[in-house]
């Protein structure tokens, strides 16, 4: 099968035009701790390809899709990410600073894996102030209060009711 991110730079190199090039494909195993790209997503890559000496810079950004568990109430959340990317192809690339630029054809998709890895969110939450599970009888606290929860201590009432006022 075809790779869909490999291209082919020799016009570009030759010419010293930029081009711009709009690849979409699955790629596989794009996780991190607590998030992923689902299986059988898209993973789109937009760039502008532009000649630097013998090498070629890629700037653009890199899109897709989302999922994973909320931090706190382990409900399911999804979202997209976006990369922006600004790397060089070059022949005799150095591991982990630039990509490599074999017979005049670049291959998009370890960039897209790397920029994309670095976007996924570590520990998504599916509000900023999610209230999260209670750790006594595992009510999620989102939806109303435990039955579990102690009674209001009235003497706090007059600080509540200065923190509502707000």
């Amino acid at each position: 099968m075809k790779n869909p991110f490999r291209v082919n730079v020799s016009m570009i190199l030759r010419s010293g035009e930029v081009r711009r090039e709009v690849r979409r494909a699955e790629i596989a195993d794009l996780f991190v701790t607590g998030s992923e790209v689902p299986v059988g997503t898209e993973v789109e890559v937009d760039l502008a390809l532009a000649p630097v000496g013998q090498a070629v810079e890629a700037t653009g950004t890199v899109r897709a899709r989302w999922q994973g568990d909320c931090r706190r109430c382990l409900r399911r959340v999804a979202g997209s990410l976006e990369g922006v990317v600004r790397e060089v192809f070059e022949e005799g690339h150095e591991e982990g600073e630039t990509y490599p630029l074999r017979h005049d054809e670049i291959d998009l998709e370890p960039l897209a894996r790397d920029a994309v890895l670095l976007e996924l969110p570590q520990a998504p939450l599916c509000q900023e102030d999610c209230l999260g599970l209670c750790p006594d009888c595992g009510v999620d606290r989102n939806s109303g209060p435990c039955s579990c929860a102690p009674p209001p201590d009235p003497r706090w009432a007059v600080l509540d009711e200065l923190r509502d006022g707000d």
